[in-house]
């Protein structure tokens, strides 16, 4: 490709996510722990503008309150770019914008979706046309989530969450999500899980599990029954989730009590995800959530990972 056929702009979308199914094991040495979750990305997206600079720099729009959002190196998606100017020998900057929808601080991947889009932005935009395998080992370095936010659908993840298989699941899962106005940080919640436990007596598998995803939960994916996946999801992180904000747990209730059919934290929190049986019943849910002051979003999945909108 020559450069005078580089693109001027490339814009990428990607997801965020939920967790269906999240299990935690014991933390290791390095500091993380160990997963077994079931990811599904939802129709709830972020969206990345990439354009040729000389440096690197970002700006971001979408979120109430804009210091939230860190504009330096702190910021994934920055690190990501710059992690692929480095593996590729890209000598030029970029500057991205970003258009956030997924809370910040959400449980919802919000930044792994930014560091996604932002790999597959600029790999399009200098050409650098790494394949997908190379892709993916990048995202990993970034973080547990941004190799799920570059695939989507619905995948279970092992490891960290970034050894990605994909799970087949049939159909369209309805989703009503309650967001927060405040955050909270997912190695806090991690670090409270930790806490528990150990006050507690418990141990990496109490409530018992094997740090294998249930095949229940995969059985309803392949179904496409909301009925039995609403029997099987859970997170481990709700607990401490529920102890660092106990008012999550009146929002589950409100859900429930509006049609859902189940309600969880989404992975370290706030937002709280509510499967409903159909389209029209989540609309219902989002209402009655919304009438009562909650900040309530329809969303489906599962829907695909990070792709090009326009180049």
């Amino acid at each position: 490709m020559s450069l005078a056929a580089f693109p001027e702009a490339v814009h990428v979308r990607a997801p965020g996510k939920i967790n269906v199914y999240l299990g935690v094991g014991a933390r290791h040495d390095d500091g993380y722990h160990a997963l077994a979750t079931v990811f599904q990305a939802v129709s709830l997206y972020e969206d990345v503008i990439a354009r040729a600079d000389d440096d690197f720099s970002l700006s971001v729009s979408g979120v109430a309150d804009p210091a939230s959002v860190p504009l330096d190196d702190r910021n994934l998606a920055m690190r990501a770019a710059k992690l692929l100017a480095t593996a590729t020998g890209y000598t030029g900057g970029v500057h991205l914008e970003i258009r956030k929808s997924v809370p910040v601080a959400g449980g919802m991947g919000g930044g792994s979706a930014d560091a996604a889009a932002a790999l597959v932005a600029c790999d399009a935009l200098w050409g650098t046309g790494l394949s997908p395998h190379r892709m993916h080992e990048l995202a990993a370095r970034l973080g547990a989530d941004v190799p799920f936010a570059l695939h989507g659908g619905t995948a279970v993840g092992t490891g960290r969450g970034d050894q990605l298989n994909p799970a087949l699941a049939r159909g369209r899962f309805d989703w009503v999500l309650v967001t927060s106005d405040e955050g909270l940080s997912t190695p806090a919640i991690y670090s409270r899980l930790d806490v528990h436990r150990a006050e507690s007596g418990a141990l990496a598998d109490d409530p018992p599990l094997s740090l294998d995803v249930p095949i229940t939960v995969l059985q309803a994916l392949r179904a496409g029954d909301p009925h039995s996946l609403a029997a099987c999801m859970y997170n481990d992180l709700e607990v401490p989730a529920l102890l660092e904000r106990p008012t999550l747990d009146d929002i589950i209730n409100e859900g429930l009590r509006a049609g859902a059919l189940s309600g969880i934290v989404s992975g370290s929190g706030p937002t709280v995800a509510f499967l409903c049986e159909t389209p029209e019943i989540a609309q219902l849910v989002q209402n009655e959530l919304a009438v009562s002051g909650r900040t309530a979003l329809h969303v489906h999945g599962p829907v695909p990972g990070a792709r090009i909108i326009s180049a």
